[in-house]
Formats: C-alpha cells, structure tokens, sequence
C-alpha cells in the first residue's frame, strides 16, 4: 500500500525538520504532505526536504487544514500526527500493518495511562470525553483527540464531516465508527512538545461535546 504521512503546520520551523527526518528514518518511501499555515519558515524547510507542501493562506483554522490533509493525500492510507514530535513516528509501519489487515482507522491513544507530558487536567478531560464517546456511541476508545491516526483513503473518499470549528479529530473518529467502518486503536508514548502550544481549550472543550452529540444521526 502506498502511504502518505500528512501534517498540518502553524509556526514549526523549530521541529519540522526533526520530525520529517524521523519519518523518512521509519517509511523512506513515504509522500510526506505538509498543509502550512505559517509566518515562519516551516514552508521552506519542509520543501527543501522533500515534502508536498500546501499553502493554506489566509489560514483558516485547524479544521479545514486537516481536511485538507487527509483529502489530498495520494497514498492508499493516509496517516496524521502533529509537527512538534509528541508523537512516536516509530509506530507507523504497525499502523500500516493493521490498515493492510482489514482496518479502516487506526486510532492511537495517548492517554491509556496518563502520560508524563500531560498535565494532570488535561488527562482527566480527555477520559471524560472518551467516557462520552463510549455512552452516546458505544465506541470503546480511550482518546478521542489524538492527533496520529491511520485512516484507509477509500474510507476517507466516503465519509463527510463537517471542517469548520475546534475539535474535528472528534468526527474524524466517531463518524466513520458510525458508519459502520472498522476501528482498531494502539497505545503509544506521548512526549513534551517542541515550540509553543495553540490548542484553545475553551472551546476545544464546547466543540467536542457538541460534536459528540451532533454525531449521534450519522449512520452507515
């Protein structure tokens, strides 16, 4: 299968070119696709790397750069994770394993246990909203905002969401899970971040609850 490795990115000048080289290290013969949103050099120094790199300008906000980069992708599955190197691009090629075994998504949890890195409160809210998934979905998952995932690009052709506002990663998983597509989820490490965070978690939080409700009329 052909895999491409997609990552949105605002202002990550600081850990783009640690992270792509990660990735080439675990799948060289990956497309890396890079939706750039940035003031700062990211955009060059992906290119000179290698990368495809899609100018979001003006920015329009997480939602619709991660539509983007999963829609845009040629690979037969598409797998996301953040560029400020959280997350562990050393379980990529179990991620395509399960993919090429009947998997349609392949969620990764960073909160099974709670993680060093996260604070105390940010790990209780994502159980809560996990806790949630599981009563109004019956999807039994630990994490519902992970930002690395694998995800079957004739999956990808198929489902709709809706990209405007916080919180899509919600939809991302609980609408195909809906569906009635295959959902494997996988634990990982999840490290200190490199740069600053950007997360609103204000209303993060008011979008992943109305999110999770508003799933509730997807069917298959």
């Amino acid at each position: 299968m052909k895999l491409t490795v997609s990552m949105i990115t605002m202002n990550e000048e600081s850990a783009i070119a640690k992270v792509v080289g990660d990735i080439r290290r675990v799948a060289p013969d990956a497309e890396i696709l890079v939706v750039d949103s940035s003031r700062d050099r990211t955009a060059e120094i992906a290119q000179s790397l290698g990368c495809r790199v899609i100018k979001q300008f003006p920015p329009q906000g997480y939602g619709p750069a991660m539509d983007r980069a999963l829609r845009e992708g040629s690979g037969d599955v598409v797998i996301t994770l953040d560029c400020d190197d959280t997350y562990p691009v050393d379980v990529i090629p179990e991620l395509v394993r399960r993919i090429e075994a009947g998997a349609d998504l392949v969620n990764t949890t960073r909160v099974k246990h709670r993680p060093k890195a996260m604070p105390f409160a940010n790990f209780i809210a994502n159980r809560v909203f996990a806790l949630a998934a599981r009563v109004l979905h019956g999807l039994k998952t630990t994490d519902v905002h992970s930002g690395m995932r694998a995800y079957r690009k004739s999956m990808i052709d198929r489902v709709q969401w809706n990209a405007q506002g916080p919180a899509l990663p919600v939809d991302m998983l609980v609408i195909p899970f809906r569906m009635g597509f295959r959902v494997d989820e996988i634990a990982i490490d999840y490290r200190e971040r490199i740069g600053a965070p950007t997360l609103n978690r204000w209303q993060s939080t008011l979008w992943t609850f109305k999110r999770l409700w508003n799933a509730r009329r997807m069917r298959g």
